[in-house]
């Protein structure tokens, strides 16, 4: 999912190809494996693949997608230097080699990462990958006319911040050298001990120079994984991917490239989707979709067929939805005020109003219940299921305010059941038993988005979600508490605008840790401590529940991405 902001972008790992777009406990195998009615389960070579999607797979040039893991159909057609383990739950969140030979060698402080490739890579016409090429297609996601990747490379590589791309500045940066044709090595501004994960990004794909075609790259990109383009009608709209001749099992350990054709499908409506992978019939017994979930009406019809049933997937991606409070407005400035909402929400009835607990599961936390990203327990204020109004109204007389109050709850119209006039309301119903009234202002999507993301109009009371681009803390907690990014003149989603040195220091020390589990335990400590403000108040955490057709097998589920892994799937 592309959307105009920033952090519109980085939650796309839950709802489209990452998933999402747009994400919790690990899912076992016995919830992720639908491998499909009767028959042989084991999968098998050949067949064809149909993708039915709500939204077409735009800008299909590694330059442009914004996505975490390599993606899911991109991953098909681009590998990277690093990428996402292909397993199920838990273990789906690990980095692993892909092109390279490693996940990467720090220098003692993480600020410079040497990279050496697999021998035998090649395209899709046989001419071999090199180290030039990787740096070629990282310097031309800095292309202004090639926008839409994530910005970590521009603020992390040494003097790329006002890099223009190789088609305004043909000396290239200097930040990545390649001593020979198998070596990469990145020096970068600070240390970054998470480089791993960011290597995972389609801006790491290799890209040569001579293919290059600009805007039209997109078109028919140049393969490096098991399949390529042989077909792109309206931006993705309609997409066909065919085998790579040239692609090698042997270099390549985590796609396992079943069938013989991908066919992508986009611009359906989403109940279409559901009702076509339910009936399975033709070609959509061999289908899959990686951007719709099941809805709760939809899910209680299934939940009822033993067959449809064993069809579904289920998923978890590392996303939160939440109460944010802007603490520079009254009464938000007032942390005993922000105390008794926390006190007050009743998380059962938000979790039915996002569908249910087999579609939403309640955080106390702000990061998600995963390991990778560090999750430690806690409930600050603790208040059962149903909340505790008894609690909040003796904070809110020790505020000052003994009679109540009556604030405006700013949230979005989109029917998404994350941020929509269903969980406003179930919030505004919780707070009433607190003597709080609550005014709902819902604004449609667009103007939601702007409103909430620019501190200058930022609502002192909204809903907001986030979503994580890899699964660790580090993206979950820097871009909401770090105050060095808060941006007075642009999209801010500091939302607290919270600028503590103890917090900043912590962020820079964590960042420093190449051992990923170390790191993690200090994010989840950091999660604790941040908690105590009172800045936010986490709501819930989705479940994603899809259906494959009957004939789809072999259904990899990770914790990464919180959907159906398309490079694992069989269809014989």
């Amino acid at each position: 999912m592309r959307q105009p902001s920033v952090r519109a972008r980085r939650v796309a790992a839950a709802s489209v190809s990452l998933v999402l777009a747009a994400g919790a406990a690990a899912c076992g195998p016995e919830d992720n494996d639908a491998k499909g009615a009767g028959g042989d389960s084991t999968p098998h070579r050949g067949g064809t693949l149909t993708v039915l999607n709500a939204n077409p797979q735009q800008d299909f040039d590694p330059a442009r997608l914004y996505t975490s893991g390599g993606g899911n159909v991109p991953s098909l057609v681009f590998r990277t230097l690093t990428t996402r383990n292909r397993e199920n739950g838990a273990a789906g969140t690990k980095v692993v080699p892909d092109l390279a030979t490693d996940t990467g060698r720090p220098n003692k402080d993480a600020t410079v990462w040497t990279y050496t490739l697999k021998k035998g890579l090649t395209y899709e016409d046989g001419s071999p990958i090199t180290s030039a090429d990787i740096k070629y297609g990282i310097e031309r996601s800095f292309a202004p006319e090639l926008s839409g990747g994530a910005p970590y490379l521009r603020d992390w590589l040494v003097g790329a911040a006002d890099y223009q791309g190789p088609y305004k500045d043909k000396k290239g940066l200097d930040a990545i050298e390649t001593p020979d044709e198998r070596t990469l090595v990145f020096h970068l501004n600070k240390p970054e001990g998470e480089f791993p994960y960011l290597a995972t990004q389609t801006q790491f794909t290799p890209v040569p120079k001579s293919k290059d075609t600009g805007t039209t790259y997109e078109e028919h990109p140049v393969s490096s994984g098991p399949y390529k383009v042989v077909r792109n009608d309206n931006d993705g709209e309609r997409l066909v991917l065919e085998r790579n001749p040239h692609w090698s099992a042997a270099t390549d350990a985590e796609r396992k490239a079943y069938p013989d054709k991908i066919d992508v499908r986009s611009g359906l409506d989403s109940s279409v989707i559901n009702q076509r992978l339910s009936a399975s019939q033709g070609a959509d017994a061999a289908a899959v979709t990686t951007d719709t979930n099941l809805g709760p009406a939809e899910l209680a019809k299934v939940t009822g067929d033993k067959d449809l049933a064993s069809r579904v997937g289920t998923g978890h991606f590392g996303y939160t939805n939440y109460i944010a409070f802007n603490p520079k407005t009254k009464p938000f400035d007032d942390v005993k005020v922000r105390q008794a909402i926390s006190y007050a929400i009743d998380r059962s009835s938000v979790v039915n109003a996002a569908g249910g607990s087999a579609l939403a599961e309640p955080a106390t936390t702000f990061l998600p219940d995963q390991k990778s990203f560090g999750y430690t327990p806690y409930d600050h204020f603790a208040a059962g299921k149903a909340g505790d109004p008894a609690k909040a109204k003796e904070l809110l007389k020790e505020a000052g305010y003994a009679k109540g109050l009556t604030v405006t709850l700013t949230h979005s119209n989109a029917k998404d059941f994350e941020t929509s006039p269903e969980i406003a309301t179930a919030v505004q119903d919780a707070l009433k038993k607190a003597g709080i009234t609550v005014k709902l202002q819902g604004l449609e999507e667009n103007d939601y988005s702007d409103k909430i993301h620019d501190v200058k109009s930022e609502p002192g009371f909204f809903l907001a979600h986030w979503g994580a681009d890899w699964p660790s803390g580090g993206p979950f907690l820097a871009p909401i508490f770090d105050g060095r990014q808060i941006v007075e003149d642009g999209a801010n989603f500091n939302t607290g605008q919270l600028n503590d040195p103890s917090v900043n220091d912590e962020i820079d020390a964590i960042n420093k840790l190449t051992d990923l589990d170390q790191a993690a335990k200090r994010w989840g400590a950091l999660d604790r401590k941040i908690g105590e403000k009172a800045l936010t108040v986490p709501l819930f955490h989705p479940v994603y529940k899809r259906l494959v057709g009957k004939d789809v097998k072999n259904v990899v589920i990770s914790d990464w991405t919180g959907v159906l892994d398309i490079s694992q799937v069989a269809v014989k």
